[in-house]
């Protein structure tokens, strides 16, 4: 087509090339939390799209999900994505906020003992312990220094600034910076490129975004802990108080034990690991682990008959844990064990108690609540303990799943003097399943994977998540769900453990960690291909790249040399217990 006899380009021609470069120099942003579609200019940051959209959050906003995808509010938008704005109710939001307070805490640290080494090593008491070595123990003036430095650091509102770089670079950088620990992860992590975080004149790195600023961080605080530091952070369900420092000695005992084994072992953290690993070593590591975990049950089971021997018969063991922490086959284990001591173990499953399924408490979305305590039936459960603890013979009940309702079958007991009752079930370590039995009777097991290698020494790896990575196997080898439907289930679980289970989980009498030094490197070759199998449409892709991007930092392990009573068999398959 011609020019015009003016010179100038058709009309609509002239108006398609507008078109097209407004096109080009603008995307399109669905943001999920108003349901509201606008556009902005291409390479705008989360931050800048957040205030565009001028939405009101009852919170502070302080990370997003682009695609279903974490991302910090710094990250530029080159292309239309969907976005979710997230605030310190979302958990993403909580780990984004938490890791730049630990970032803030680090560099106090640095300044003020340049030549201390702290390491984050575990969530505990609603907040993380922080081991801090000065050459000296920490005081209280230590400890409000520190406080002092992070309240300026947070005040001068100092930027996070992102670098991506080769891998070749980073490990340059952290070994002049003398972070091993950090250059053993990169080494050994496979990638060609990996990113690293500034904050004023320190470096460090971290495994998820971060704060566009300090400033962000409005509430926190730090206090002496059993000789460390404890980083307190906000309520997760109002961010606007701080959460509550719940006393949880044994735990952490138990987290220092094996974090003594660990420095032993010199295996801190997951580049230690791989080193060893990549060297030929792994079944050494399996081996040792499971002796450990085998004598931890075998005292376990001296410690009940020892007991009896005092005078103090033991006639009951109470066995809990939350969700995926190996408690069925640490009860078989332990049960093993209990006979080498000419014990007579029989178990009996609270399931079988259920109050028939109408009767049933409901939750506040009006479902069944089965984890509640009041979904068993705690009146006749008590009336059978007492009479065969009287020596009485009782029929136990058989819960038919199918109609909701207890039947009897004929399954009749009667407690001789080398029986001994295991119990396990969410619900065991709660004084008011077993109120009317005697203390001294009882003997209360709390089991848990607690993990206690990390990442680095900055970077902790959450008991939750080693967990989650143990559900999402077993459900997909035994119960036929896809890891999406684990992960959908998850919240709901996890709120059922934080109101049955954690409150009284120092009421237990023994700790014991079922988690494996090695295990998430066997995990990896599982769950990788489960997880992968998320759609990236739905909500739950974003945990499932989260999980995915972490479970790539171990050198993945065969499962051949992992005996078949390993608590592991439990999700992987390939036990001698019958489940």
């Amino acid at each position: 087509m011609g020019k015009l006899p003016d010179g100038s380009l058709p009309l609509y021609i002239f108006s398609q090339i507008k078109k097209n470069r407004k096109m080009i120099e603008t995307i399109r942003i669905y943001c999920k939390n108003s349901g509201t579609c606008n556009e902005f200019p291409i390479g705008s940051s989360l931050l800048q799209i957040y205030k565009g959209l001028n939405f009101d959050s009852p919170y502070q906003v302080v990370s997003a999900k682009v695609n279903n995808r974490a991302e910090g509010l710094n990250f530029r938008v080159y292309n239309n994505k969907d976005v979710e704005f997230m605030d310190l109710r979302d958990p993403s939001g909580m780990r984004t906020y938490v890791r730049s307070l630990c970032f803030v805490l680090c560099k106090a640290v640095n300044e003020i003992f340049p030549q201390a080494t702290i390491r984050l090593e575990h969530p505990i008491s609603k907040g993380y312990y922080c081991n801090l070595l000065i050459g000296r123990s920490i005081t209280l003036n230590d400890v409000e220094r520190i406080k002092k430095r992070m309240q300026e650091i947070i005040a001068e509102d100092i930027p996070f600034h992102r670098i991506e770089c080769h891998i070749t670079e980073a490990v340059r950088i952290f070994s002049e910076h003398h972070m091993f620990d950090k250059v053993k992860l990169l080494e050994t992590s496979g990638a060609l490129y990996t990113y690293y975080y500034t904050l004023g004149n320190h470096i460090d790195y971290y495994y998820g975004s971060l704060l566009p600023r300090t400033g962000y961080i409005k509430l926190f605080d730090v206090v002496k802990y059993y000789g460390g530091v404890l980083l307190r952070i906000p309520n997760r369900e109002n961010p606007a108080i701080m959460e509550e420092v719940v006393k949880q000695e044994k735990m952490l005992d138990v987290f220092k034990e094996y974090m003594k084994w660990s420095d032993i072992m010199e295996m801190k953290n997951v580049g230690d690991f791989n080193v060893v690993c990549n060297e030929g070593n792994a079944t050494d590591i399996i081996n040792v682990a499971e002796a450990l975990q085998e004598k931890k049950i075998a005292q376990i089971a001296d410690t009940i008959y020892q007991r009896g021997e005092k005078g103090n018969r033991i006639k009951i063991v109470l066995i809990s844990g939350p969700s995926s922490s190996g408690k069925t086959t640490f009860s078989k284990r332990l049960s093993v064990q209990l006979m080498t001591n000419g014990l007579k173990p029989y178990s009996i499953s609270l399931d079988n108690y259920f109050v028939d399924r109408e009767q049933t408490p409901r939750d506040e979305r009006g479902d069944y609540d089965y984890e509640s305590l009041y979904a068993l039936d705690l009146k006749l459960f008590n009336t059978q303990l007492q009479a065969l603890l009287g020596g009485e013979e009782v029929e136990l009940p058989v819960y038919n799943f199918t109609l909701g309702k207890k039947e009897y079958k004929g399954n009749k007991l009667r407690i001789d003097e080398h029986m001994i009752l295991i119990l396990e079930g969410i619900h065991a370590l709660n004084p008011e399943l077993t109120p009317q039995i005697p203390p001294e009777n009882k003997f209360k097991i709390y089991v848990s994977a607690l993990t206690t290698i990390s990442l680095d020494d900055h970077n902790w790896i959450p008991t939750t998540d080693n967990r989650l990575l143990r559900r999402i196997i077993r459900d997909y080898n035994y119960r036929g769900y896809s890891a999406r439907e684990t992960i959908s289930r998850w919240p709901s679980v996890r709120a059922g453990e934080e109101k049955w289970i954690f409150p009284y989980q120092e009421n237990a009498d023994v700790m014991f960690n079922s988690a494996l030094l090695f295990e998430l490197a066997v995990l990896r070759r599982h769950v990788e291909p489960i997880l992968m199998d998320v759609p990236r449409n739905c909500a739950e892709y974003a945990e499932a790249y989260r999980l995915l991007k972490f479970i790539k930092y171990f050198v993945a392990v065969q499962d051949k040399e992992i005996p078949p009573t390993s608590l592991l068999r439990e999700f992987l398959g390939g036990s001698s217990f019958k489940y």
